[in-house]
């Protein structure tokens, strides 16, 4: 069971809950377990500065390494990572990511406040969809008085 599925789910309801995240997987090596740092950096698009600063503030879980000090990700890590570069493009600030991932590290007796600050910021999120529906309402307004006037201007 990958930490994407023990955080997300309860027994038994795993397949289910990581269907999201089955494309992403997708896009890995077939039959490996063990990543290096610039490998996952070219999965996830981030740079191995960025997953170096992730792990020290405490956003990705502990890394495993190799006998020569180099870190091995695994399976498990780029489903973390998944799940992260999705909040990340919802918004979530850096300190709530911080605070989940903390939650996650405690155990299951977290899932209240897991949900209660998932649903907060999905409340959010449905906000900001909101604000961006109405504001494309008023840019296809203006384009089409622009398509508008191009075609009146080119029949004359």
């Amino acid at each position: 069971m990958t930490l994407m599925e023990t955080e997300s789910a309860p027994a038994g309801a795993v397949d289910d809950l990581c269907s999201p995240l089955a494309l992403e997987r997708q896009r890995r090596p077939e039959g490996r377990d063990r990543y290096t740092i610039s490998e996952v950096a070219e999965y996830a698009g981030l740079s191995a500065h960025t997953l170096r600063w992730y792990e020290r503030i405490g956003l990705m879980p502990h890394v495993d390494r190799s006998h020569t000090g180099q870190r091995r990700y695994t399976d498990r890590d780029l489903d973390w990572l998944d799940l992260v570069s999705r909040l990340r493009l919802t918004g979530m600030p850096v300190a709530d990511m911080v605070r989940y991932a903390e939650l996650v590290r405690e155990g299951e007796h977290t899932f209240p406040e897991r949900e209660r600050l998932l649903s907060a910021h999905r409340d959010d999120v449905r906000m900001r969809i909101a604000e961006l529906r109405s504001t494309l309402e008023v840019l296809d307004y203006k384009i089409n008085i622009y398509a508008d006037a191009r075609r009146a201007s080119e029949g004359a």
